[in-house]
């Protein structure tokens, strides 16, 4: 297995970083950090009250400050970012700097869809289905531009596709 790997999940709100991430932290015995949580307990707001209080500028400027901050201070090798994060050129640039390797967990509108819907978590960039598509088909051609593609199944689990990847990108075995 891979020990030095250290990776990026990336793909739009809803699709599962999170809990693919999580998965994969448990499966390889390693740190995560998912970048919204992170940004969350450092500003001591929501990312819903600081897009709403301060705007979405404010809040990409903050997203990259704590990027950096985790990919200069921390030895986590797994960082979930937000649906957003990768499409800011300047985070591209720092995930490359910093040598991660980026996955792109690439699903249906639909699916994502789903998940923004039920989720009791507030998603200012999605309140209604016709922006979140909108904001969904400007983000996938930026997606394309990671490392690794995984693409969203039905009969794949989050489990299922964290041992996807800890095997495909870490060469992880499993029995």
């Amino acid at each position: 297995m891979n020990r030095e790997k250290r990776i990026v999940l990336t793909g739009f709100m809803g699709v599962g970083k999170s809990t693919v991430a999580r998965f994969l932290a448990v499966l390889l015995k390693c740190e995560k950090i998912d970048l919204d949580s992170f940004i969350e307990k450092n500003e001591g707001k929501t990312i819903d009250e600081i897009i709403k209080t301060e705007g979405e500028a404010c809040f990409r400027q903050l997203e990259t400050e704590n990027l950096q901050k985790i990919l200069l201070e921390s030895d986590a090798r797994i960082i979930a970012l937000g649906g957003g994060a990768w499409t800011i050129e300047e985070n591209r640039k720092l995930i490359k700097q910093h040598e991660f390797t980026t996955v792109w967990l690439e699903s249906s509108f639909e699916h994502c869809w789903r998940n923004i819907s039920s989720s009791k978590r507030e998603r200012p960039l999605a309140k209604n289905k016709i922006y979140a598509r909108k904001l969904f088909d400007e983000r996938e051609r930026l997606y394309c531009l990671a490392d690794w593609h995984f693409v969203i199944k039905p009969e794949l689990n989050s489990l299922e596709l964290a041992k996807k990847i800890a095997e495909e990108v870490f060469s992880a075995k499993f029995d």
